[in-house]
């Protein structure tokens, strides 16, 4: 199922207000277990579930993950996030989750920057359209 652009935007927007307001401290229900980028937002299908209920691949970030590690438990841990190839998963996995929750940011901000850029020309394209199929006169 294709989510729309606007909607896809929506959530990326939500998942990047969750970060930049401390949304990914500690769980109020298990304060000694540590969250997990994305998997523990509201934006993520699988939220509150004890485990997955929802394959991976109708997720809105599946689009964004390496077709190698599709078959990942978290495959958005593996979404490149930067030119240099740093993933959630590299940034913790070296015990960086500061930087892994920078890193998130700016791919958040660049990925939304793009997305409103399609829909704008998108929105563009069909006024354009509208306008020819009118009738003048």
């Amino acid at each position: 199922m294709r989510v729309d652009l606007k909607e896809i935007i929506d959530q990326l927007k939500l998942e990047r207000d969750v970060l930049k307001n401390g949304g990914y401290g500690r769980s109020v229900r298990t304060p000694q277990k540590p969250t997990k980028l994305f998997r523990d937002s509201v934006t993520c299908l699988n939220f509150g579930e004890t485990a997955k209920q929802h394959p991976c691949y109708e997720c809105l970030l599946w689009e964004w993950v390496p077709a190698d590690c599709q078959g990942e438990d978290l495959p958005c841990h593996f979404i490149p996030l930067n030119e240099q190839g740093d993933s959630i998963a590299s940034l913790e996995d070296s015990g960086d989750r500061e930087e892994a929750e920078k890193a998130l940011l700016g791919w958040l901000d660049s990925v939304i920057g793009h997305l409103e850029a399609e829909l704008a020309h998108e929105s563009g394209d069909q006024a354009i359209g509208s306008a020819g199929d009118r009738e003048l006169g």
